[in-house]
């Protein structure tokens, strides 16, 4: 835990606490607690799982205590998920393909799963796509619908979301199809709800998509995310809206390093091409903006440390502040509001 100074950029830190594993963390909407994926496949007696953990957060003190955690329904949970009403937690199982809903208690703790999903399929890319794997679990902005990229599948699948009981149900048109190898990883909804962008990890390309009422969607764009001299090792990560919704930004892996940005068309949601930024490290797996959407902080897995870019919202484009944190393996940022 991080505190950060929105105005100049400067991260302090404040507290940590050990947790197994915890690549991907949520922030309850209350911002009382926080949950993070153990990312293991933990064989016991019965069953071999993840565990998502639950934590309370005190933000006069900026500590975490942990208070308990809960099967996540399958292997190696690469994504966890908070609905709108706080009281459901989604975990995406990367190695088993496939995602679970935990009910949260009164307190903040979680119960075990009610419901399980398996997804079966594959795609053409041996090795990574020889079945399905789930890689992000990512609620509608009516909190109505599940958005389950499958990077295995080659789908992004849907699935209508009861916040009364917790319960998913197969979307009347059940998912959209990516080109085959392409590997769906992480989704982003633009802020208005009528669009939304999904980074494909293994060709390296942002699939736009039209957003409608009911929850369905349809792509009406594929742009490459890499860099346009780039001819090296394709790995895509992270990809997120900025905050003012005017420019989207995602991150390239492999020996790139590099995060694409685009500038969105208010009104259809199609994304130009504006320039591609080194994450002056090396893996960004995850990225995120500081609530004010001025700074962007690169967490980059394999060197160890997170960039703190300065962000020009009128460009978009990225400016090294020169100022660094140094963690290992940084693989998850989430922010909580001091106020």
């Amino acid at each position: 835990m991080y505190e950060f100074d929105s105005k100049t950029g400067d991260p302090k830190k404040v507290s940590s606490i050990k947790s197994s594993n915890p690549s991907y963390l949520a922030v309850s909407p209350n911002q009382k607690y926080v949950y993070a994926v153990n990312e293991n496949a933990d064989s016991t007696k019965y069953t071999v799982t993840g565990h998502i953990a639950a934590y309370s957060f005190n933000k006069e003190t900026g500590t975490l205590s942990f208070i308990n955690k809960q099967e996540s329904g399958g292997k190696h949970p690469c994504y966890v998920a908070i609905d709108k009403t706080g009281k459901w937690v989604f975990a995406g199982n990367y190695t088993s393909g496939s995602l679970a809903v935990l009910p949260v208690k009164t307190n903040g703790s979680l119960d075990s799963a009610i419901q399980t999903i398996q997804h079966e399929g594959r795609s053409v890319v041996e090795g990574r796509q020889d079945d399905a794997h789930v890689h992000a679990t990512v609620l509608s902005k009516d909190n109505k619908t599940l958005y389950v990229p499958d990077l295995g599948m080659d789908k992004v699948m849907l699935y209508n979301f009861n916040n009364k009981t917790g319960k998913l149900t197969e979307a009347a048109l059940p998912y959209t199809i990516s080109e085959p190898g392409a590997g769906p990883r992480h989704f982003d909804i633009h802020p208005n709800g009528k669009f939304a962008y999904l980074m494909e990890e293994l060709n390296g390309t942002v699939n736009v998509f039209e957003m409608f009422k009911d929850g369905s969607m349809e792509s009406i764009q594929t742009v490459s995310a890499l860099p346009r001299e780039y001819d090296g090792p394709i790995g895509s990560a992270d990809i997120h809206v900025s905050p003012d919704g005017k420019f989207l930004y995602a991150s390239n892996r492999g020996e790139s390093n590099s995060i694409g940005i685009f500038k969105i068309n208010q009104q259809s949601g199609m994304i130009v091409w504006v320039d591609a930024q080194s994450t002056l490290g090396k893996s960004p797996r995850n990225f995120n903006f500081d609530p004010t959407g001025n700074f962007l902080l690169v967490a980059n897995q394999n060197s160890d440390e997170i960039v703190i870019f300065k962000r020009d919202k009128e460009t978009g484009l990225l400016e090294d502040t020169g100022k660094r944190i140094s963690v290992p393996n940084p693989v998850c940022i989430k922010w909580i509001s001091s106020k």
